[in-house]
């Protein structure tokens, strides 16, 4: 028994240290290890099957919007980065360059992708020529780097896998809706697959992408009450089309600029995921992108046909469509199930000589411990249920739970007490100006998160600064 405490204990509680609590778990769920290299990290099996999972989910949303995959270089020319100048600027404290090629300095140093916007213009300017020619709805999975100072596994890491859509279009409406599509495509996975509740609206001047007319974003809460960007969506307008000359002949064989879009979601999803659903045993995988939905625990496992059944539980569950795993090592139950909650697998499957006489298993989720006696032959109709239930009860609880901390603030020494003292969104008017936004910071160190599409009237005034207000904003702390 001490051996199986000892999994459990290594976990700090998370209402004692979260950002202890959290590195316990990426560790002890062997999700990722780290490496010899500073602010890089090994993403491990576990981890990467997850992020297989995302990629596989997304892949298929948004190839049913028409969009086909590619692939970029991952060096750029500053030559190449310096035509956008505002672009160019959002990125160079971040930007890791390449000096030398084997023993000889280049002629031009290159920088390791930390966004491909460059190299996209570039091939756009040679590949679009007619009206013919567009839309161009690309996509590409790779990885960029971004020399952060500070880094957390998942959250923030000098190098870090996503996907970045790089779409180009005849005319601003087509960009503008084109930009809504695919933030409405991340919102939808969130909620759908990772059960993760979002707000969607758009980013402030201040805090849109360097060089983009507009960003949009998703917004979520994690479990500590800070909030996370989890996937934006940029209208580039015509920018970027100037700056590279990307033209096209129009009906009238007139020659117009493109209008862009693009759009990202990254590895930090997976933090989003523990931060989100996890407790203090563990990860809380949601059933939908659970690399293992169940896992079948032989109790007992020695005594005869005991693993056959293990093996035939399976196989039955497997052919159902689910995804699942028998762990026979020879481990006790004990450890197995504290290693099963451990790695946030949704439901286990005990089946031992008293459950096999009985023709019945015993079913636990993982999120609620609660068991389920089942018999044998509605196994895989019950399974299925409850990770279905699950899956909806997990969104449900975190919906809960951003609504329970997201406060409204109608003067200014409400909002400063909110945010020091209720961790969580708060909302309150604004009126436009950067200034405003600047002094919120340096006095609570929140930031504007999004001015979300549901617009609320929470007065007519800036509580900042007094002046007429302009929108409602979501207000927090961030990761």
């Amino acid at each position: 028994m001490a051996q199986e405490k000892k999994l459990v204990e290594a976990i700090t509680s998370m209402d004692v240290d979260f950002a202890q609590w959290y590195t316990d778990v990426v560790i002890k769920a062997e999700l990722i290890d780290y490496s010899s290299v500073k602010g890089c990290m090994v993403i491990k099996p576990a981890g990467y099957a997850i992020w297989e999972n995302i990629q596989k989910e997304l892949d298929a949303r948004f190839k049913e919007t028409g969009v086909e995959n590619v692939y970029m270089p991952m060096f750029i020319p500053e030559s190449l980065l310096q035509k956008e100048k505002d672009h160019v600027e959002g990125f160079a404290p971040e930007v890791a360059w390449v000096t030398h090629g084997g023993l000889e300095p280049l002629q031009e140093r290159m920088c390791v992708r930390p966004t491909s916007e460059t190299l996209f213009c570039d091939f756009y300017a040679r590949e679009i020529e007619s009206y013919r020619d567009l839309p161009k709805l690309y996509n590409q999975w790779c990885s960029v780097v971004r020399w952060e100072k500070t880094t957390r596994p998942f959250l923030r890491s000098r190098e870090f896998l996503w996907q970045e859509g790089h779409t180009a279009h005849a005319t601003a409406e087509e960009a503008e809706e084109r930009t809504i599509q695919m933030l409405n495509v991340y919102a939808d996975f969130c909620e759908e697959v990772l059960a993760i509740p979002v707000i969607r609206g758009r980013k402030t001047d201040k805090e849109k992408f360097a060089g983009a007319e507009a960003t949009y974003t998703i917004e979520s809460l994690m479990h500590d009450g800070k909030a996370l960007q989890s996937g934006t969506s940029h209208n580039f307008g015509d920018g970027f089309a100037k700056a590279f000359g990307i033209q096209y002949s129009d009906k009238n064989n007139q020659l117009q600029y493109v209008h862009q879009t693009s759009w990202g979601m990254t590895t930090r999803m997976i933090g989003a995921i523990i931060m989100v659903h996890g407790d203090d045993s563990g990860l809380v995988l949601p059933p939908r992108i659970a690399p293992v939905q169940v896992t079948v625990i032989p109790i007992q496992q020695r005594k005869e046909g005991v693993l056959e059944k293990a093996e035939e539980l399976r196989a039955a569950l497997a052919e159902a469509g689910i995804r699942v795993k028998t762990d026979a090592s020879d481990k006790s139950p004990g450890w197995k199930f504290s290693e099963q909650e451990m790695r946030g697998i949704p439901l286990r499957v005990e089946i031992g000589p008293k459950d096999i006489a009985n023709n019945q298993a015993v079913l636990v989720r993982r999120d609620t411990r609660e068991k389920t006696v089942v018999a044998l032959e509605n196994l895989a109709e019950e399974t299925a249920r409850l990770l279905n239930t699950m899956q909806a009860e997990m969104l449900k609880r975190a919906a809960e739970h951003r609504d329970a901390h997201t406060y409204a603030a109608r003067t200014y020494e409400e909002f400063r007490e909110l945010i020091e003292t209720r961790p969580g969104f708060v909302k309150m008017m604004w009126c436009g100006d950067e200034a405003c936004e600047n002094k919120v910071k340096e006095d609570t160190s929140a930031t504007s998160r999004c001015m979300p599409f549901a617009q609320e009237e929470l007065g007519d005034i800036c509580p900042v600064c007094g002046k007429k207000a302009k929108a409602m904003v979501y207000w927090g702390k961030a990761y």
